[in-house]
């Protein structure tokens, strides 16, 4: 499928288009403020929800608060510690936003990265026997997260679709990414069949679940969150936001510990782009025969003495994962989809 291509006068109409949005929320963030911010003094607190250009702040003793953001601090995300000051019993402005461990981040319609989540520690890839799991999408999700140096668990949901027959050839398909270093968790949401291990691999961490449409992702945080209804309606009441929105971006905290936070954003997930030599990076495996090649500039491709190929021939590196770094690097310059 060919890859969208904007005009320069359809990406300039885009970038004119979100600077009067962004114009007009600064000015209303600016009225909400005021002249003199020595009336309402900065506090740091945390990005819980992102509802569009609004944002549910949680301040430092666990109450939640609508907030406005300035335009000039970037774009806010779910997970983002914040500067913020009060204007009201229950609104704010956000005025800063404080250093981000990591970013998740997708192209947007213009090119320009758009952030998704912020401060994360770990990226769960949920694949499904059913839709048939894409290794293309899955290695972009698992580039991303060693781009980024955010852990990468690979969860296998609906395995309760695998007849016995079925299985061993299913796991097998994926056992590479074993080999290469990544873990994989084998759960059924349906039947609750290893949440448990899965609930270990997300405490103390902050997660964010990613993955193809259709491979069970809000069944698994439904299973996860016991209370997300009752946890949802209590966080839309006290934001005023609604219930019921495809747009809001929310971290929820899990019972056993750690955080998780659902971003509809990456259900539309694309690689940003990255150089050759970053994309290289990208696959682990890769690293220990990286510069190793006869020519620096070596596409792994065609070339004699190419020390990626002859890992490949060797077994020390999938030839799925080879064939799926090239269509990659093709897709990085533009050539295809």
């Amino acid at each position: 499928m060919a890859k969208r291509r904007l005009t320069q006068q359809q990406k300039n109409r885009i970038q004119a288009i979100q600077q009067k949005r962004r114009d007009r929320l600064d000015n209303q963030a600016e009225t909400c403020l005021g002249k003199d911010e020595t009336e309402n003094p900065p506090l740091e607190g945390r990005v819980i929800i992102r509802h569009g250009a609004t944002l549910g702040i949680e301040s430092a003793d666990g109450q939640l608060f609508q907030c406005l953001t300035r335009q000039h601090i970037g774009h806010p995300v779910c997970g983002d510690r914040v500067i913020w000051h009060r204007t009201g019993d229950e609104g704010g402005v956000v005025t800063a936003l404080q250093s981000r461990s990591s970013v998740l981040s997708r192209p947007d319609y213009s090119g320009r990265d758009k952030p998704l989540a912020a401060n994360l520690t770990q990226l769960v890839v949920v694949v499904a026997p059913k839709p048939e799991p894409s290794g293309y999408l899955l290695d972009q999700y698992l580039v991303t997260a060693e781009i980024i140096r955010v852990k990468a668990l690979i969860a296998i949901n609906k395995i309760d679709l695998l007849q016995t027959s079925q299985a061993e050839t299913f796991f097998h398909s994926l056992a590479h990414y074993q080999a290469i270093g990544y873990d994989i968790a084998r759960i059924s949401a349906k039947q609750e069949h290893g949440l448990d291990e899965l609930i270990e691999r997300l405490r103390d961490e902050t997660s964010i679940l990613v993955g193809q449409s259709g491979v069970g992702k809000s069944s698994l945080i439904n299973a996860l969150l016991p209370q997300h209804d009752v946890e949802t309606g209590r966080l839309s009441e006290s934001t005023g936001f609604g219930r019921h929105t495809t747009s809001t971006a929310t971290l929820y905290r899990l019972p056993q510990g750690g955080e998780l936070i659902d971003s509809p954003g990456v259900r539309s997930f694309r690689l940003t782009d990255l150089s050759r030599q970053e994309l290289e990076q990208g696959f682990p495996e890769f690293r220990p025969f990286i510069g190793q090649c006869r020519f620096h500039n070596c596409t792994h491709q065609h070339e004699p003495a190419c020390a990626i190929r002859r890992a490949v021939e060797a077994g020390k590196i999938s030839p799925v994962r080879l064939e799926n770094f090239l269509r990659l690097s093709l897709t990085m310059s533009g050539k295809v989809d």
